[in-house]
């Protein structure tokens, strides 16, 4: 749930720390605005973010969770777009920036890089169709069991208003599920 991608940033900090500015926020600090120009590409050195949409009725869901060695912005970049959604800090945070031109510069110069970046996108993809299939075939109780068994210490680092946001459902809907699957033996309960 919380995706990171080593790799990138192994070979960011072993051969191209020189090229990237470093940057820090502050946790709930808007990092980058839904319906904005996107101006860096950033990878995250540390720290944990949420990436989401906010809708006209008012309420946010989120695409994903951002750790380290995640990137974010490549996609307007690709697309020339202005950004689809609002990216904010969940605890204290450095990244890694650079302008467009430098990341053009990389891709058409770094085949390491450039593979490494193809891989990145490839494994969003791949995580997205993944849980959506899961989430549309399965209850949203089983969502959440799946995704407390594989972060047992879930709550510590999300908040609760954040993971019904992740999972599409009302906080009232959550803490719902959390008592039934309090009561249930075998179950995590939401403390870990």
């Amino acid at each position: 749930m919380i995706r990171e991608n080593k790799n990138i940033l192994k070979y960011i900090s072993q051969n191209l720390s020189e090229v990237f500015i470093t940057n820090e926020f502050s946790k709930g600090e808007i990092i980058l605005s839904q319906n904005k120009n996107v101006n860096h590409i950033s990878i995250i050195q540390s720290g944990l973010v949420k990436c989401y949409r906010s809708e006209a009725n008012g309420k946010d869901f989120i695409q994903e969770f951002f750790g380290s060695g995640e990137i974010f912005g490549e996609i307007e970049f690709f697309t020339h777009t202005v950004s689809f959604c609002s990216i904010e800090a969940l605890q204290e945070l450095q990244i890694y920036q650079l302008t467009h031109k430098e990341f053009a510069n990389l891709l058409n110069n770094d085949p390491q890089f450039n593979q490494l970046i193809m891989g990145s996108l490839a494994q969003k993809i791949s995580y997205k169709a993944q849980r959506h299939a899961f989430q549309g075939a399965h209850a949203t109780e089983n969502s959440l069991i799946k995704i407390m068994n594989e972060t047992p210490d879930l709550f510590n680092i999300i908040s609760k208003q954040d993971m019904a946001n992740y999972l599409g459902i009302t906080l009232r809907s959550l803490n719902r599920i959390l008592l039934q699957l309090s009561g249930k033996e075998g179950v995590i309960n939401e403390k870990g």
